[in-house]
């Protein structure tokens, strides 16, 4: 069984992606953030940085999923099918050339012809976190990274708050696997409570599609 999980910075994605892996006893594969040398430099720098940023998620994440569907027991914290939201946002912001997005979008496309080779073509389900947008600004003050942090920089807020209005879209029109909403503003999976709700979703999701 492969399980993404998807959805806005901050949202509470990855503590989402724990919880499902330790409840179905996957493996979890984390996005690549900590030790990302690249995303430090891009939030100073997004028009310098965001082409290389996004080729470094999107090696990350094709070399995820490749794992992911060739092993077909694990939780993706989010996953090579929404990267082009990002990339796709950075050139709506002048970060990324209309030149480098096409040959991003040919890099990816590459990318996914490829894992129609792997007998397992799709996740079993997708997973969709989210709240309200005055959550993900706490969320993400709250967790501390530096280079997230958008008090002094009203262009950094704008920039969450597009995302956060593109990500509705992009799961309304998502159509690789079934998938399931979660409203983490409801249930914060802070509340021990709350964490046997969310899964117990998830897994009458699962039995549904099954």
């Amino acid at each position: 069984m492969v399980i993404i999980t998807a959805g806005m910075i901050g949202v509470g994605k990855t503590t989402l992606t724990e919880k499902i892996a330790n409840y179905y006893g996957t493996e979890a594969f984390y996005e690549p953030v900590g030790e990302n040398p690249v995303l430090p430099l891009y939030y100073k720098n997004p028009e310098q940085y965001g082409f290389l940023l996004q080729i470094y998620f999107l090696n990350k994440r094709f070399k995820m999923i490749k794992k992911a569907l060739t092993e077909d027991n694990n939780v993706l914290d989010r996953s090579i099918y929404e990267d082009a939201l990002f990339t796709k946002e950075n050139n709506a912001e002048g970060n990324i050339s209309d030149v480098e997005l096409e040959v991003y979008l040919n890099l990816l496309d590459n990318m996914m012809n490829e894992l129609k080779s792997i007998p397992k073509k799709r996740p079993d389900l997708l997973v969709y976190a989210e709240c309200d947008f005055e959550t993900i600004l706490y969320r993400i003050k709250k967790r501390g990274r530096e280079y997230e942090q958008f008090e002094n920089n009203p262009k950094l807020e704008q920039y969450y708050f597009k995302m956060w209005n593109s990500y509705k879209k992009w799961f309304e029109e998502y159509d690789v696997s079934p998938k399931i909403k979660i409203d983490l503003q409801k249930y914060d999976l802070e509340n021990p409570e709350n964490i046997n709700i969310v899964l117990d979703q998830i897994n009458n999701k699962l039995k549904e599609i099954k």
